[in-house]
């Protein structure tokens, strides 16, 4: 097996040649009546070698539409347009959306993998595990039947599970967090360079989410590959993520470095989910929720698409919806967000900072 430790990553953290270039990427869906809705809305995104990208948002906002078109896994009344491309370690440029037959096959397993968000759905209840490990392996490799037992047994034994117990077992045998580890197990076994994942602890009790947040990390530091991490639970993004994006109503809203994202959010819908996020020390206060919710995809407010919730929209917000622009009121900023108002939104939060400091 392959390992890069952390420090060996010298394109970590956004330096570099993307190994992911998505731009202009769209989703749409064919309804009943025959017209479209658009479920990703012209999202331009990187991901660089040896990164871990948070992708967080409410329920509806496009989080698992734009991971499973990555992949070309829409279902029959989808469609993916844009661009996606892909650098292989090789030097290879892949244009995904341009793939077809067998290369889109190789490119799925081989360079990219999915952990989807229901474990149990994604095995076939009625083979074991051993079973589900040789046909992944065989469909791409030509590995011999040792090969693959050493390499799965491999994979198992750094997700913390032991392979004579579960290589045997159905998937309905084994505990949601087991069937969980083995998921990401089996997503590594040809070695992909970005693995996306789809709420990966949203089933499971809070101690073994911590278990599988636990193995995420270190498997990630072992094997060195770019991670895609979606999900709605803003504490998971900020222990997993090295840059995290805020995604509504199909689009992507701002973007900026871990740290930066949490303490000094520029857009009034990253603040509202941050507030929203109860503290683990100290007294508990008053929680503020974000009032309303998303927008049907199918009728989009004019203008800002979320001014409708927002308490810094004025008129102008209802004339344009805004681009993602750079941010760069300190040095050193890597920061986008759409909103005219993020000085507004900014100082907010530092108000907010000072009050929790002096309390």
């Amino acid at each position: 097996m392959t390992t890069t430790s952390a420090s060996d990553r010298a394109t970590r953290g956004g330096q570099g040649k993307p190994l992911l270039s998505i731009r202009d990427f769209k989703v749409e869906y064919r309804t009943g009546s025959g017209t479209t809705v658009q479920a990703v809305r012209g999202v331009d995104l990187d991901l660089f070698p040896g990164e871990s990208l948070a992708l967080v948002g409410e329920s509806g906002c496009g989080k698992t539409t734009f991971g499973l078109g990555l992949l070309r896994l829409l279902p029959r009344l989808g469609h993916a347009s844009g661009q996606v491309t892909f650098n292989r370690g090789d030097g290879t440029e892949i244009d995904v959306l341009g793939l077809d037959g067998r290369d889109l096959r190789q490119f799925r397993w081989r360079d990219a993998a999915m952990v989807f968000q229901g474990a149990m759905n994604a095995f076939n209840p009625v083979l074991k595990i051993r079973a589900h490990m040789h046909d992944t392996m065989r469909a791409h490799t030509k590995a011999s039947k040792q090969e693959i037992e050493d390499r799965a047994g491999e994979l198992l034994r750094l997700v913390r599970l032991e392979p004579s117990r579960v290589m045997d077992s159905y998937p309905h045998e084994l505990s949601g967090g087991m069937r969980q580890r083995v998921l990401i197990a089996m997503s590594l076994l040809l070695e992909p360079e970005v693995l996306i994942l789809d709420e990966p602890t949203t089933a499971l009790d809070i101690l073994t989410q911590r278990s599988v947040v636990d193995v995420l990390h270190e498997v990630r530091e072992r094997l060195g590959f770019s991670m895609i991490f979606i999900s709605h639970d803003l504490s998971l993004a900020a222990e997993l993520a090295d840059r995290v994006a805020t995604m509504y109503a199909g689009r992507i809203i701002e973007t900026g470095g871990v740290r930066d994202m949490f303490y000094k959010p520029r857009h009034p819908y990253t603040l509202g989910l941050i507030k929203a996020v109860p503290p683990i020390v100290g007294d508990l206060p008053d929680m503020e929720s974000i009032p309303g919710g998303p927008p049907s995809l199918a009728s989009l407010p004019k203008g800002c698409t979320f001014s409708p919730r927002c308490k810094f929209a004025t008129d102008e917000c209802k004339e344009a919806d805004p681009p993602l622009i750079p941010i760069t009121d300190e040095p050193g900023d890597a920061h986008e967000a759409a909103c005219i108002h993020w000085k507004d939104v900014h100082l907010e939060r530092r108000v907010q900072d000072e009050m929790g400091t002096a309390s």
